[in-house]
Formats: structure tokens, sequence, C-alpha cells
């Protein structure tokens, strides 16, 4: 079975940085397709990031030139740096990991989900 966890939410004033942090439990962590998705409320999970086996990234519009994700393979650990946040960023974010190569396309359609942690910015 496959376990992730998420951290570092809070809340913070526009402008401001976080960052998030999954933590993954399964054997094949290095080979994996990871993605960030985000939800607010009364609306559909939305793609944020992905990062593929190679380190190669892709990010929504809205994220593009503020967010940054990485991963750490000795830790098993995905990261999602946001800097200069906004009030529409405000969300329960959630980490996603497959198993398949295509990366982020694999992430639309298998995986497995952590809990959420949530990013709230104020004004």
């Amino acid at each position: 079975q496959v376990l992730l966890v998420e951290s570092g939410g809070g809340s913070v004033q526009a402008g401001g940085s976080l960052r998030l942090s999954c933590a993954a439990s399964t054997s094949y962590y290095s080979s994996s397709c990871l993605g960030w998705y985000r939800q607010r409320p009364g609306e559909q999970r939305e793609f944020v990031s992905s990062i593929d086996r190679y380190g190669g990234t892709t990010y929504t519009d809205s994220a593009e030139g503020r967010f940054t994700t990485s991963r750490d393979n000795a830790k098993n650990i995905l990261y999602l740096q946001m800097n200069s946040l906004k009030p529409e960023d405000t969300a329960l974010y959630y980490c996603k990991l497959t198993s398949n190569s295509r990366c982020p396309s694999a992430l639309a359609f298998s995986g497995t989900w952590g809990q959420g942690t949530q990013v709230t910015v104020s004004a």
C-alpha cells in the first residue's frame, strides 16, 4: 500500500510564502510520477504541478513563476515551494503519486491521494 502525508500548510498574508511537503511510503517512489492538486470550497479539484522520475516539471498557468515543485528521492519527500501567494491560492492542497511512467498525464487516471493540507492566504 501507498501512504502519502502532506504538511506545511497554514495561514499567510498575500505576498507571503509557504513550503508544502508530502512524505511518501512506497517501494517505487524513485520511479514515480508525483503531483500537487488543490481544491477550493464548492469547486472541483484542479491540477497545480507535477514532477517526473527525471525531475522534469509541469505547472498550471496560475502557478508558473511563483511555485516550484521538487523531490528528494533519498527521503521520499515531495515539495511545493509557494512564493508570492495570492488570496486565490487559498485551497486544500493534495499530493498524488502514481507508478505509471507517463507523467503528468497518468495522474489524471491513476494514483494515490494524500489527506490534504489547508493553505489560507488573506489580503
